[in-house]
């Protein structure tokens, strides 16, 4: 063996208390670090053909890397809709790269089966009838991904193709309804060889992002052939709901699969002052929801649900004879995009029985107030202005006055981001150029919204009074 390797091995405990003292005195700062910041390119080094060592290498990063990390899992990183970490998940998380296992198997190993109890938690949590079928993958547009090839394939064989075997090349263009579809969506197409031009857009409810469901219902009467439909069970810039119950019914009258994205806002199951905007989950067909956005648990994680369990091994069934009979197996490189899969259900584990349904609502709810609380603010200020009602946890605001442009939004963004105090994301609600705030972390409280609003407020009269 190396001597590298063989000093590393014989001294390991040792350098995983020195890792554990690094990632601890990151946790107790993440009430001041910085929730973004700009870290400019790198010089790449060449490859050294002699190590350091795992002690040596440690230090270098603490030393050189360490202090330049954002604390996007920290209590005022609003931009993407990005969780933290509880401790409970993180303390699974640790335990994930220790044991290494690769959570493919039915058998061979108990993480398949912990696999199994933790998406057994998830149908329970959501309120999912038992017999959809889930799995972890690796996040939102991966199980948007899955749901829509599961589609695909059902539509091909509404045709009486077998897509799985035969390929697009015989069938027309598959079309995607959508009222606000994620911008994963058209991502998804183009990797499922559907492509970005799929995606029919049908009109919304006025000063909403959900879907008209009349509207829907005219295209589907007009369509004549089986499609997909994309229904979201909250959007990133409202968090806004399709209205899951009227485009089930329409199940009964026309031949489409209902793929629902609730990548976040399924967790409004969660609690029973949201729980009606999930009324008729149980009529689609696959469902997305993401694990390190509101369940706090280390990236990468997301589940993926489906009650065509049949349809989804035909399209990842990993055909070699020392995997067994395909149609006999449960094992995960059956149904997956990866044969190989990090034990993602660990932390999603520790986390749902350390906390329960209980743990889950008042983080739910508590995230909510406090995106309510930001909305009143903005409501009450001069500085700035609303551009769409809170709903859940994402406040969609402006700069007051004059119409801003992207790119002065983006600088204002951007003074916000270097003063060190809060972060936010822009984006565009409805033509006009605007800010995102997304208020999913575990750790955020009422004082960190004070803290948030009067950081921009102050940042603002200082920006744009020079911009004048």
């Amino acid at each position: 063996m190396h001597p590298l390797l063989t000093h590393d091995n014989e001294t390991i405990d040792q350098l995983l208390q020195r890792a554990h003292t690094l990632a601890s005195e990151y946790l107790k700062e993440q009430q001041t670090l910085p929730p973004g910041r700009y870290i400019p390119d790198i010089i790449l080094e060449d490859l050294p053909k002699d190590g350091i060592g795992a002690h040596r290498t440690l230090e270098r990063f603490a030393t050189e890397f360490a202090d330049k990390m954002t604390n996007s899992a920290g209590p005022r990183y609003f931009g993407f809709v990005t969780g933290g970490s509880t401790p409970a998940a993180l303390a699974g998380d640790l335990l994930v790269s220790a044991y290494d296992q690769n959570a493919c198997g039915s058998n061979d190993s108990i993480a398949p089966q912990l696999e199994r109890q933790t998406i057994h938690f998830f149908k329970q949590l959501f309120g999912l009838d038992d017999d959809y079928f889930g799995s972890f993958v690796s996040g939102a547009t991966i199980s948007n991904f899955v749901g829509l090839t599961l589609g695909r394939q059902w539509v091909g064989e509404q045709r009486g193709v077998d897509i799985s075997q035969d390929g697009l090349a015989s069938l027309p263009t598959i079309h995607i309804a959508s009222g606000t579809a994620h911008s994963s969506i058209p991502k998804a197409l183009a990797m499922a060889g559907m492509g970005r031009k799929a995606v029919v857009k049908i009109d919304t409810l006025p000063d909403r992002e959900a879907v008209d469901v009349r509207a829907l219902e005219h295209y589907l009467s007009t369509a004549n052939v089986p499609v997909i439909v994309v229904a979201n069970a909250g959007t990133v810039n409202t968090v806004d709901f399709d209205d899951l119950e009227a485009i089930g019914v329409l199940k009964a009258k026309y031949n489409f699969w209902l793929h629902v994205d609730a990548a976040f806002g399924g967790f409004a199951a969660c609690s029973e002052q949201y729980a009606h905007l999930m009324r008729g989950i149980n009529y689609a067909d696959s469902v997305t929801i993401d694990a390190h956005k509101w369940l706090n648990v280390p990236y990468d994680a997301a589940m993926q649900f489906t009650r065509h369990k049949s349809l989804q091994l035909k399209v990842f069934q990993n055909s070699a004879a020392y995997l067994g009979d395909p149609a006999a197996s449960p094992d995960y490189f059956h149904y997956t995009p990866e044969n190989s899969r990090r034990f993602r259900a660990l932390p999603a584990w520790f986390t749902l029985v350390a906390y329960g349904s209980d743990g889950y609502r008042e983080i739910v709810e508590r995230n909510c107030a406090a995106a309510h609380q930001l909305g009143e603010y903005i409501r009450q200020s001069d500085t700035f202005r609303l551009l769409a009602a809170v709903r859940m946890n994402v406040v969609c605001f402006t700069v007051a006055g004059r119409e801003h442009t992207m790119a002065e939004i983006q600088q204002f963004l951007a003074a916000v981001r270097d003063n060190g105090q809060v972060f936010f994301t822009p984006t565009v609600y409805k033509g006009t150029p605007g800010i995102r705030a997304a208020v999913s972390n575990w750790l955020t409280t009422p004082t960190d919204i004070e803290i948030a609003f009067q950081a921009i407020t102050e940042i603002a009269a200082t920006h744009f009074a020079e911009k004048v």
